[in-house]
């Protein structure tokens, strides 16, 4: 972003800095400057310097002109000019006809009718400025509306009046609507896009770009200026789905100023009616209350000046940061600042319970003094009473304006008073603050601080000590740790964790970390029952505007991310949370509505101990995880296609799920190939995921010694048919069940599948269990064994299965 120095100075008329001073002292308080460029060898003595700015997102307030100057001013304890909004008084005429018919996409819009206008290149001060900032001019209409973008943030537009159909109509488009925007391009609309409209067709896409229909040209006489405030995630999307980024919608998809819109067309007529014209009837602005619309109506904020000492700590001032330097920060910066009743007492009396002890002097600062405004107020009618209260006008304070709106009229058209004095008496900056009203010194603890519209990135108490801190300057604060007391706690599954990672790392996987966001579509394909996927109210992108309600996407992500880029051989794993819906009440509070829990992922790709992945290298990490836990019974199962309970992105024939006492753990195996297609993964991807949630109500398993026999073992293979419905868990639980004597371990050695019987037998396969028996008292004689094999063999019969051979193991 690009800023004139000189343009700065225009609204600084005290700032006595040179501009290298003046980007060192801004960007030490977080509005970072790049760049300092010297336009005076190519432009003269008075061009001044240009600023490259790196302004982050949540700073849209600084994306102009007058938010840098702000900045400035309250830096140098300097006044703010205030915006020349003057503008001559309107001619008779009806109001211009507005409809709004999407109030929760559309919190405000203003519409002002210009007659008689000359459409000409763009001369005086906007022409010299854009030439300074290489800007393109296109015509002083035009350039109006990006001028004023520039010098406030607040996008602007301007129609055609005379290409309009009736009035205006702000509305979501209709199926299939075609537009054609400013770019030439035309463009099929989405029901979910939000238009300005006339009442035949689209005039552009609301926030991001006009249509091509009802721009300016050079035959046009008659303008309608347009200023609104629009949803920041309906910008957005509609940015995204059309690939439009504009400076409109860089700036309204991070939160304009609600209160601007009113400032901003004056600006713009200002300029357009210095090439002749007149404004014919009032001036059109509507707000839609907050139940219908976000607006930037907030509520107030305590500020306690015992937290200022607490999070802050010691500066340079032994005195640490006062009261009164907090008040003159937070009124520079546009907050109304209050000093709360409770907090205030005369110098003398008794300490409020809670205070600090030593007293936290606020005199009047000297500073404020210097903000007094000079109002060029303009024509007005001799009856007209200029408001006292910024909370009085129409836009301002903690809701719209009481007299113009209803419960029943939820959208009114409200005849503004003249902008000029609507802004300067609304800015803090230069509005008498309400601390002079008290006595000259008084102790206080605490503020009451209203936000201002502009800084929809303050919201707390702690977003507030971080102005603070940042104005006053972090070089000034002392190089202290901060006090520690107390003892740090390890969480109670904090072993099972390390436990899980250990055995993990040892295996040859690596440990890796995904995004806690997901796409809706990834969020539905993966969440463990459908509509239970959490969205976000604010999302960052279409593509992360869910709660991750599995750990797989992620893990999929990743391992297409080093695929992609050369790496074939990866096993990653990750231990995070994941997130699901839960059904409401009405008296749950939002959070209450959130399930969150601890899962586990694992994904490889390529080869992993210098053997191709497959099910079984799957199968064998699950094992060895289970096998840190203090489980009875440990098996896996599968299911057919068609049973519904195996999860979409598994193959069906290549997968299992894990169940330990009876409980399901979870489902690993290969990736479906329709899953695999889709993120363009060609290799063999083996996955899997685990409620450690599940697992940690098991309890780790803590090894403990065992004197190991001196007496020989012996082992003996059992070669059984069982019914194809006999699941193996089934077996070792018949077998455990038993408890037979010196029976050491049995293990599966071999499945095979069995031909049928006969036509309409019912299937078989056959098993064979390898048993080692061994005593720690004696040898084993031939009756032992025989005793112990019979047993084995009763156990298989109880779960229907048969004896086919007995042999000692080879």
């Amino acid at each position: 972003m690009k800023i004139l120095t000189t343009w700065l100075r225009s609204y600084l008329p005290g700032l006595t800095a040179t501009d290298a001073q003046l980007a060192e002292d801004l960007t030490l308080r977080g509005i970072a400057v790049e760049g300092v460029f010297d336009l005076t060898p190519q432009h003269g003595a008075d061009a001044g310097s240009l600023f490259e700015m790196d302004i982050t997102t949540n700073r849209v307030d600084a994306m102009n002109h007058y938010g840098i100057a702000r900045e400035a001013a309250v830096i140098y304890g300097i006044p703010l000019a205030p915006l020349d909004l003057t503008l001559p008084a309107e001619l008779p005429g009806e109001a211009f006809p507005v409809r709004v018919e999407a109030p929760e996409l559309c919190g405000r819009f203003t519409a002002r009718v210009l007659r008689g206008i000359t459409i000409a290149p763009s001369t005086g001060e906007v022409a010299r400025r854009f030439r300074l900032l290489e800007q393109k001019q296109i015509s002083n209409a035009v350039d109006a509306t990006n001028y004023v973008t520039q010098a406030i943030g607040q996008p602007t537009h301007a129609f055609d009046l005379d290409t309009l159909q009736g009035g205006i109509v702000v509305r979501r488009a209709h199926k299939g609507e075609r537009l054609r925007t400013l770019d030439g391009v035309e463009r099929t609309l989405d029901p979910d896009d939000l238009v300005i409209a006339d009442e035949e067709k689209a005039l552009g896409i609301a926030g991001v770009m006009g249509g091509w229909d009802s721009m300016i040209t050079p035959a046009t006489r008659n303008v309608l200026v347009e200023a609104a405030w629009f949803d920041p995630a309906s910008v957005r999307r509609s940015s995204k789905r059309h690939g439009l980024h504009t400076d409109a919608s860089h700036r309204f998809e991070r939160g304009a100023d609600f209160n601007a819109a009113p400032a901003a067309s004056a600006m713009v007529s200002r300029i357009l009616l210095q090439s002749g014209g007149a404004i014919h009837g009032p001036f059109v602005d509507i707000q839609q209350p907050a139940a219908l619309a976000r607006t930037a109506s907030r509520a107030a904020v305590s500020l306690q000046m015992r937290e200022v000492r607490r999070i802050l700590g010691p500066t340079d001032d032994p005195m640490g940061i006062p009261a009164a330097a907090v008040h003159t920060i937070l009124s520079g910066l546009g907050c109304e600042v209050t000093a709360a009743p409770s907090s205030l007492e005369q110098p003398g009396a008794p300490a409020s319970e809670g205070t600090h002890t030593a007293p936290m002097l606020v005199p009047v600062p000297a500073v404020l003094s210097r903000f007094e405004p000079t109002l060029p107020l303009g024509d007005e009618p001799a009856d007209t009473a200029l408001p006292t209260q910024a909370s009085e006008l129409p836009g301002h304070g903690d809701r719209p304006h009481a007299a113009a709106k209803s419960a029943s009229d939820p959208a009114v058209f409200v005849p503004s008073p003249n902008p000029a004095r609507a802004l300067e008496v609304a800015d803090p900056a230069h509005e008498t603050p309400a601390v002079r009203s008290t006595p000259e010194q008084f102790q206080v603890e605490r503020f009451q601080v209203t936000l201002p519209s502009w800084r929809l990135d303050l919201e707390r108490e702690i977003d507030l000590l971080e102005e603070i801190a940042r104005v006053h300057g972090y070089n000034r604060f002392l190089n202290t740790l901060p006090a520690f007391t107390g003892s740090v706690r390890e969480l109670p599954s904090a072993p099972a964790f390390r436990v899980l990672r250990k055995t993990l790392l040892g295996a040859g996987w690596s440990e890796a970390i995904s995004s806690t966001f997901v796409s809706a579509q990834d969020a539905g394909v993966f969440a463990a029952q459908p509509n239970t996927a959490v969205p976000m109210e604010n999302p960052l992108s279409e593509e992360a505007g869910m709660l991750r309600p599995s750990l797989v996407p992620g893990m999929l992500t990743m391992l297409a991310h080093n695929l992609h880029r050369g790496v074939e051989h990866a096993a990653l794993f990750e231990l995070g949370t994941v997130f699901t819906g839960t059904a409401a009440t009405a008296t749950d509070q939002p959070t209450d509505r959130v399930a969150e829990r601890p899962s586990l992922a694992f994904g490889a790709i390529g080869t992993l101990h210098n053997q191709p992945v497959d099910f079984y290298t799957a199968k064998g990490i699950v094992e060895a995880l289970a096998a840190q836990f203090t489980t009875r019974l440990v098996y896996f199962d599968r299911f057919p296609p068609e049973s519904g309970l195996l999860p979409a992105w598994l193959h069906p024939g290549r997968s299992a799920r894990l169940v330990v006492d009876g409980s399901t753990i979870g489902f690993f195996g290969q990736l479906h190939p329709d899953e695999a297609a889709a993120r363009k993964l060609k290799h063999t991807v083996v996955l899997g995921e685990l409620r450690i949630d599940r697992l940690l109500q098991l309890g780790l398993r803590h090894p403990m010694p065992r004197e190991l026999s001196r007496f020989q073992p012996v082992r003996r293979d059992f070669s059984f048919l069982l019914p194809a419905t006999v699941e193996y868990g089934a077996i070792a639980e018949a077998v455990r069940a038993l408890r037979i004597p010196d029976l050491q371990s049995f293990e599966p050695a071999e499945i095979r599948e069995q031909p049928a019987a006969a036509p309409g037998a019912p299937a078989e396969y056959s098993l064979l269990l390898r048993t080692t028996f061994q005593s720690a008292e004696r040898t084993l004689r031939d009756e032992d064994l025989q005793r112990g094999s019979q047993q084995v063999q009763d156990a298989i019969a109880s779960v229907g299965g048969r004896l086919r051979s007995l042999q000692p193991a080879g």
